[in-house]
């Protein structure tokens, strides 16, 4: 079946959004790895000094430091009072504990990434080995496929009305062709570019009513649904400092040593005295030429240039890029005399810690979809339990571990909350807290002593009246005795 003229204006319009992308993505990217020439900076270095150039690397500090936080651990049903297993075992069979980060980053570096969503058997051409080998291995088909993608391959187009995709398409490479992946709500298809134009290799009509992409963004706004690069608002100040210190490192080479000059020297100073040959420029430099038996010969030496300038400079755009990003100082390089206390590294994460909690709240909207889709594929129907899904995640903060467990001492104690959610509290992943479980259970098992000091504790609870009176003692008659 060949592409109708629709289908054929929406995958064009989406190539074209792949390719600006990637144009804006290699600047970003460039960022990221310290890797941003001259041009970029825009500085009137001459090429034999281009070895002095040197880039300061905050874009990846901001960058790595907002991923790191960034971790979800589970989905919590409606009906459930913990991580639903059957969920986490699709993320896990999916790889997603480290696609997801990366995916993550990407939406942190680049303003966005993509997710894709597809059935789990291997007869869907796009569908990998399991262990990316070119062995066809059987993967469990009840465990939907679920890919992270790049914005260099990938696009998406809106729409206008419920800000969810009409259309996604993945451009890429294989065995020497152009070949591309064309989602649509009811369709997936198969192209290959034949005579500079698409030609359909493969089609399924899946009928699921929905497009199995879903954006992962950062920093969207009403006009910029794509995201925006959490890198925008610090590049100016990254080479302006980038300038400061390849001003630096030219200084350092020419002014930092004291330079020394002679006068009334002729060619014949410049000679070894018993073979006649020209001194080698090091040697002459650092002694043999500084004395002489020529009577007009003067020497002398220049001052050397303060370089503390520089240091105050960087430092400037150390503590404006702190106020535009949040980041503390200590994150840029600039060490304090005091090491900072457990509540000061809260005060001082501030700022970062409300940005990865927003972070996370856009991500919960990708994630859960993702899920809902991926159920969809599996059971073959849209489960409503699925419209309140809730994403768990790691606490983006960084307590000490003897602050966060006093902290979940004194919560039990006070009966404010039960021992499990202490250990969410304390960053206990899912499965570590079914383990821990099942050790308390069997703990208490194996201590009868604890077993009847529960069952006690509990029938004396039970013994009061209807207006509360305590049944403890035995009642004895007035007349008794």
């Amino acid at each position: 079946m060949a592409l109708t003229d629709d289908e054929r204006r929406l995958l064009n319009g989406l190539q074209i959004k792949v390719g600006r992308a990637e144009r804006r993505n290699r600047v970003l990217e460039a960022y990221y790895d310290g890797e941003q020439r001259v041009e970029q900076l825009g500085l009137a270095i001459p090429p034999e000094l281009r070895r002095f150039l040197t880039i300061v690397a905050w874009p990846k500090t901001y960058a790595d430091e907002i991923a790191a936080r960034t971790t979800l651990e589970g989905f919590e049903l409606p009906d459930a009072t913990d991580a639903d297993e059957e969920l986490w075992r699709i993320w896990q069979a999916n790889g997603l504990d480290a696609e997801s980060k990366l995916g993550q980053l990407d939406a942190v570096v680049r303003g966005n990434a993509f997710v894709v969503v597809g059935a789990g058997d291997t007869d869907s051409p796009d569908a990998p080995s399991p262990d990316g080998g070119d062995d066809d291995r059987e993967r469990s088909a009840d465990i939907p496929l679920i890919t992270v993608e790049s914005a260099d391959e990938m696009a998406v187009e809106l729409s206008p009305r419920t800000r969810q995709p009409i259309a996604g398409a993945k451009f890429y490479a294989e065995d020497g062709s152009a070949r591309a992946t064309f989602y649509q709500p009811n369709a997936t298809t198969w192209l290959e570019r034949r005579n500079a134009a698409w030609v359909e290799v493969d089609r399924d009509e899946h009928q699921l009513g929905v497009v199995p992409v879903v954006p992962l963004v950062r920093g969207a706004r009403l006009s910029k649904r794509d995201g925006r690069s959490i890198f925008t608002s610090i590049i100016g100040l990254t080479d302006a400092a980038a300038r400061a210190l390849t001003n630096g490192q030219v200084a350092t080479e020419a002014l930092a040593v004291p330079q020394r000059w002679a006068a009334g020297l002729s060619a014949d100073d410049f000679k070894d005295p018993k073979t006649g040959e020209t001194l080698p420029t090091w040697e002459a430099y650092f002694g043999a030429l500084w004395a002489s038996t020529n009577k007009d010969a003067k020497f002398g030496a220049f001052s050397a240039a303060d370089l503390a300038n520089f240091d105050s400079i960087v430092s400037l755009y150390a503590k404006l890029v702190s106020g535009v990003s949040g980041l503390p100082m200590r994150y840029l390089g600039q060490a304090t005399t005091n090491p900072p206390s457990a509540e000061g590294i809260l005060a001082d994460e501030s700022r970062v810690i409300k940005q990865v909690e927003d972070f996370q709240t856009a991500l919960e909207a990708t994630w859960e979809r993702v899920m809902k889709i991926a159920v969809r594929i599996r059971d073959g129907r849209w489960d409503p339990r699925m419209e309140q899904l809730e994403t768990q995640w790691r606490s983006a903060a960084t307590p000490t571990r003897a602050q966060a467990a006093d902290a979940a001492v004194k919560l039990v104690q006070q009966k404010i909350i039960p021992r499990e959610a202490a250990w969410v509290d304390l960053g206990y992943s899912a499965a570590r807290r079914k383990k821990l479980a099942e050790q308390f259970a069997a703990e208490e098992a194996r201590n009868p002593a604890e077993r009847i000091a529960a069952a006690l504790g509990a029938g004396r609870n039970g013994l009061t009246d209807a207006g509360g009176a305590a049944q403890d003692d035995e009642v004895v008659p007035a007349d008794a005795g």
